[in-house]
């Protein structure tokens, strides 16, 4: 079974769909898949920032015992910039 879409109505200036349509064209999308892509990205830095803001607020309220594990734990935070 295919995905189940709704058809939204979302009002653009001019110079918005000029640049949305350049580029959707550079990326070879179409318009629709382009600003799927755009909210989905959007949505997803949204939620990860979130989920960041709650961890450091609960380190700030009970930071660790160890004295070593402030060091562990910024290791820890760049994990995402790990290449694999």
């Amino acid at each position: 079974m295919g995905v189940v879409r709704t058809q939204t109505l979302v009002q653009l200036t001019d110079e918005l769909v000029a640049s949305l349509d350049v580029e959707a064209r550079r990326r070879r999308l179409s318009r629709s898949a382009l600003i799927r892509e755009v909210f989905e990205t959007h949505l997803a830095a949204e939620t990860e920032a979130e989920i960041d803001r709650a961890i450091v607020e609960s380190y700030t309220r009970n930071p660790p015992l160890n004295p070593g594990a402030e060091e562990f734990l910024r290791a820890a935070a760049s994990i995402d910039e790990e290449p694999w």
